[in-house]
């Protein structure tokens, strides 16, 4: 199949934009990885601190013997179900490694925050600058400089951008990514929305609630919906830096050790003797889009249109929303999983999951197959299912053929018959700004929303509107100052319930906002990421409540439907002494000031670092 011609569009304007800055970063790769290894580069002070704490036969091997050193950065704790079952991987994987040769040490941990736990609270006004704090912690790990490869070990929201964005400034270091696998399956995400609208509406109570969420996230793992961790992982696929097929397989499954004992394998393969590979050059103008592509396949998390961007700009290449417009039009949504459906990860991967859509994305020309991956046979390994043979070795099955699949199917589809023939995302411009929205999961009724603004300050502020019955009507919510100059750039998924209910009523509701939407955005239409923000001048702070909007997803514009000439003369809203205090303090919010002064906008990935 040749390939699509958007695609290749997209990719060609990529390569040309990004020709400057990614030449000089594979300069800086290639001239970091013809340097001696570390041991040998090194100082012998420096050298006998790097490894003093490990066993004799490990330094032999390292400075002696000449051995691979591996170094694992990893951002285990226990407070996230995902993570939890990192405690026991650097055993597992100093173990493989010494049975091939191998030494390893645990370079260092990153921080890694849990936006359940902090959403619609201060803490969440920390979520997304955590990001680029992982970068900086995985680059303070690697910076001892005493590694041939590395091993990441995260899963979660901002974790894996962050750990991707850090290990792209040690681009000359080979790297996989070592995923931990989803919790089982709980109680369904559509029972779990239900009992969160009827709490919001007073029906039932807070045991109710909690019995009902403690039900959905009840074990080790990720959340089992389709937001930000688990397209996270969808994309590593993609993009070919796990050990193929690896991404849904349970933590506690006997496959998982396997996999991750051929993670140890893989990176091995990798370095300088064999095939070396290092990350940054690994990561490419066509292995970004191929992770765009994917990401707008299978309707993934919005938060991506963030974090990519600035992914993409570790490894020098230069990306824009216009890039995702032009593949979301060409995409087909090939993949309906909660919040677009109402099949969770594991229904997913079940289904054929990644491999099942990369494999249609491929053979329709829509990503290219002639990329490195850190799998020997390139991206078509990624279009199987891993599996343990009676020997207990590692295999992969292949997928049956599309045909296979029906039509009517309600999980994945085939490329020939998708659920829709455009990806689920889509980007929205008029005199409001640049947004992005997920339609993926929203009525196509609803698409298109006509109606007045009532402007919100906070996400609280709506929510106390809501819980005193001011909001029975059609209206479209601004949240303005959510942005990330402001306060961070929360997300403001606790918006969700009592929105969801009064569309449920029939009224045309709508959100704007400089804010962000959880990566499980719903079925309420969002024009998020509202860019330029607010404090930064962006005419959304140029909004009155009674202002007409309208918001056309079909059409792909954001409008205040205000005459020219007033709206010239409205001055923008400021945000309040009062509020600024508040976003600035408390809850380390004063550590993070500097991110906030520095923080370029949303459609340039709220890069800190450049």
């Amino acid at each position: 199949m040749p390939m699509n011609p958007a695609v290749v569009r997209v990719t060609q304007r990529i390569l040309e934009r990004s020709a400057r800055t990614r030449l000089a970063y594979l300069a800086r790769v290639a001239a970091a990885g013809e340097r001696p290894r570390g041991s040998e580069r090194m100082g012998c002070a420096n050298v006998a601190h790097a490894f003093a704490a490990l066993p004799a036969d490990d330094k032999l091997r390292i400075v002696a013997e000449r051995a691979p050193h591996i170094g694992v950065v990893t951002a285990y704790n226990d407070m996230l179900s995902a993570h939890q079952p990192y405690e026991g991987f650097p055993a597992v994987i100093r173990d493989q490694a010494h049975r091939l040769g191998a030494t390893v040490q645990v370079a260092g941990g990153v921080p890694a925050m849990c936006d359940g736990v902090t959403q619609g609270l201060p803490g969440m006004e920390l979520s997304l600058f955590s990001r680029d704090t992982i970068a900086m912690g995985t680059a303070v790990a690697l910076t001892h400089d005493v590694f041939d490869a590395a091993l990441l070990l995260g899963v979660c929201d901002k974790i894996v951008p962050g750990l991707l964005i850090g290990a792209l400034h040690f681009g000359h270091l080979p790297c996989v990514f070592v995923p931990a696998g989803p919790m089982s399956t709980g109680l369904s995400n559509n029972a779990k929305g239900r009992v969160r609208e009827q709490f919001a509406q007073g029906l039932v109570g807070r045991d109710e609630l909690l019995r009902a969420e403690s039900a959905a996230y009840h074990g080790a793992g990720t959340c089992t919906f389709y937001g930000t961790a688990n397209s996270n992982q969808m994309l590593l696929e993609a993009m070919g830096l796990h050990v193929p097929g690896a991404a849904f397989v349970h933590p506690h499954a006997e496959l998982r050790e396997t996999l991750t004992r051929d993670a140890v394998r893989t990176v091995l393969s990798l370095v300088k003797a064999r095939r070396y590979t290092p990350i940054g050059r690994l990561i490419d103008e066509r292995v970004i889009v191929n992770a765009m592509v994917a990401l707008l396949a299978t309707g993934g998390s919005t938060n991506h249109l963030i974090h990519w961007v600035a992914v993409a700009r570790a490894a020098g290449i230069v990306i824009d929303w216009n890039d995702f417009s032009e593949l979301s039009h060409a995409t087909p949504l090939l993949a309906r999983v909660y919040p677009n459906g109402s099949a969770d990860v594991n229904q997913f991967q079940a289904a054929g999951g990644p491999g099942y859509v990369i494999r249609e994305l491929i053979d329709a020309g829509l990503m290219h197959a002639d990329v490195a991956t850190v799998s020997d046979g390139g991206l078509r390994d990624y279009c199987r299912l891993p599996q343990r043979d009676e020997a207990g070795a590692l295999t992969w099955r292949d997928l049956p053929p599309a045909s296979a699949v029906n039509a009517d199917d309600d999980i994945v589809r085939p490329a020939a018959a998708p659920f829709s023939d455009h990806g689920g995302l889509a980007v929205l411009t008029g005199n409001l700004g640049r947004a992005v929205i997920k339609t993926s999961a929203v009525p196509a009724d609803r698409h298109a929303v006509e109606a007045p603004a009532i402007v919100f300050d906070t996400q609280e502020a709506l929510q106390a509107a809501f819980k005193a019955g001011e909001l029975e009507r059609d209206f479209i919510a601004v949240v303005r100052f959510q942005g990330p100059r402001a306060n961070g750039m929360p997300e403001l998924h606790k918006l969700t319930p009592p929105l969801a209910v009064l569309q449920g009523k029939g009224f045309k509701v709508a959100l704007v906002t400089d804010g962000r939407m959880s990566g499980a955005s719903g079925k309420v239409p969002a024009a998020i990421h509202v860019s330029p923000e607010v404090l930064a001048g962006g005419p959304l702070g140029k909004v009155r409540t009674g202002d007409m909007i309208r918001l056309d997803s079909n059409a792909g514009t954001l409008e205040a439907l205000v005459d020219a000439a007033t709206w010239a003369a409205r001055e923008q809203a400021v945000l309040s002494t009062e509020q600024a205090e508040i976003n600035a303090h408390g809850l380390g919010r004063e550590l993070f000031s500097g991110m906030r002064r520095n923080v370029l906008t949303a459609e340039e990935g709220a890069i800190t670092w450049l």
